[in-house]
C-alpha cells in the first residue's frame, strides 16, 4: 500500500494512493462495512495516520481488505468524493504528521564520510531532528536568513509500526510500517557554529518528506534501492541503499537498546556522497532552486527553495 496524509477543504485525512486516486480510508472502510459486512463488528479506521499506525497489523489488514474491495469500483469509475478523489484535486501532506520523534543517522554511507575527510564510523551516529521541520511534497523550503550555506541530503527513511524496545536485529524489520523519502536540509554554517547538528537541521521546513508511506510488501529489499537527487534537473547524488554502512535491522537494534520507538516515529538512514558543502567548489541552495529526490519504488519528492519571508 501507498499510504498518505492528504488535505481537502483545509482538513487533513488518512488516505491511500490507488491508480491516480486518493482513497479516504476511513470513509471507504465505513462503506465496506455497510455493503459487505453489516453484521460484523469491526473497529473503524481512524481519519489520521498516527492513530492508524497505533492500530498495528489490525489496521493494515483492514486497510488492505478495504482497498481490495474498492479497486474494481475505482476501475469502473463508480466512486466519487468524498470516498475517493482524483490525486490532482487534493494536497499530499507529510505522510506522518506530528511523530513523537525523528531520529537521524549521521555518516552512514562510507563515501559521504570520506568526502568529509572522516573515516566511516564504527557504530551508528544518532542525532535528533525536531518535528516542526517537517513539510510535505511540493511545500516550500525556507531559505532562512540565519544561513548562507543551505544544503540538501537525499535519504531513505523508515517509519515504525509497533512499539519497539530492546529489539533484536533478527526481528527488527517486523517493526517497520513502511518507507518514504526524506530530504535532510542542512544549514552547514549553523552546524559549524554550534558544533552539533540540532539547530542546523531543525529549522522550520528543513525536513521535506513523502510523498507516501510505502509498505514493505511493495518494496522488497530496502537495501537495494537506487537513490538520486537533482537540483534544477542536475544530478547531484547518485547511489544505492546497498551502500549503507549500518542496515535497518542494525539501526533498530542499536536505537532500541535504550530508546523506545513508538508507532509513527521516523528514522532517517543517512545520505550518500555528493552534498553541496563537500563539492569543489561548494554549491549551496538558493531561492528558486528545485530539489527532486527519487528513490526506487518510493516515487519522487519535489520541493522548491523560497526566500525567507521575514528577510528584508
Amino acid at each position: 500500500m501507498r499510504l498518505v496524509t492528504y488535505s481537502v477543504s483545509g482538513e487533513q485525512r488518512l488516505g491511500a494512493l490507488v491508480g491516480g486516486w486518493v482513497v479516504d480510508l476511513e470513509k471507504a472502510h465505513l462503506r465496506f462495512l455497510e455493503e459487505e459486512a453489516p453484521q460484523k463488528e469491526q473497529e473503524p479506521l481512524p481519519s489520521n495516520m498516527l492513530a492508524f499506525l497505533h492500530m498495528g497489523s489490525k489496521g493494515m489488514n483492514q486497510a488492505r481488505t478495504v482497498l481490495d474491495y474498492l479497486r474494481p469500483l475505482l476501475d469502473k469509475g463508480a466512486v466519487s468524493p468524498p470516498l475517493a478523489y482524483p490525486e490532482g484535486e487534493v494536497t499530499l501532506e507529510v505522510p506522518v504528521p506530528n511523530p513523537s520523534k525523528i531520529i537521524a543517522i549521521g555518516r552512514n554511507y562510507a563515501d559521504h564520510s570520506l568526502e568529509q575527510g572522516e573515516e566511516p564510523p564504527e557504530k551508528p551516529i544518532l542525532f535528533a531532528i525536531f518535528p516542526n521541520s517537517l513539510i510535505g511534497p511540493g511545500q516550500p523550503v525556507i531559505h532562512h536568513k540565519l544561513t548562507q550555506r543551505l544544503d540538501y541530503e537525499a535519504e531513505l527513511a523508515f517509519i515504525i509500526g509497533r512499539r519497539a524496545s530492546r529489539v533484536s536485529a533478527a526481528e527488527a524489520l517486523d517493526y517497520v510500517a513502511g518507507y518514504t523519502i526524506f530530504n535532510d536540509i542542512t544549514a552547514r554554517d549553523l552546524v559549524q557554529a554550534d558544533l552539533q547538528w540540532l539547530r542546523g537541521k531543525s529549522l522550520d521546513s528543513f525536513s521535506p518528506m513523502g510523498p507516501a508511506l510505502v509498505t514493505p510488501d511493495e518494496i522488497g529489499d530496502p537495501h537495494n534501492l537506487e537513490i538520486k537527487l537533482y537540483v534544477n534537473g542536475n544530478l547531484k547524488q547518485d547511489s544505492n541503499t546497498r551502500h549503507l554502512i549500518f542496515k535497518i535491522p542494525q539501526l533498530i537494534e542499536f536505537i532500541t537498546q535504550g530508546i523506545t520507538l513508538e508507532p509513527g516515529d521516523i528514522v532517517t538512514t543517512g545520505t550518500p556522497s555528493g552534498v553541496g558543502a563537500f563539492r569543489s567548489p561548494p554549491v549551496f541552495l538558493a531561492p528558486g532552486d528545485e530539489i527532486r529526490i527519487e528513490i526506487e519504488g518510493l516515487g519522487a519528492l519535489v520541493n522548491t527553495v523560497v526566500k525567507d519571508p521575514s528577510a528584508t
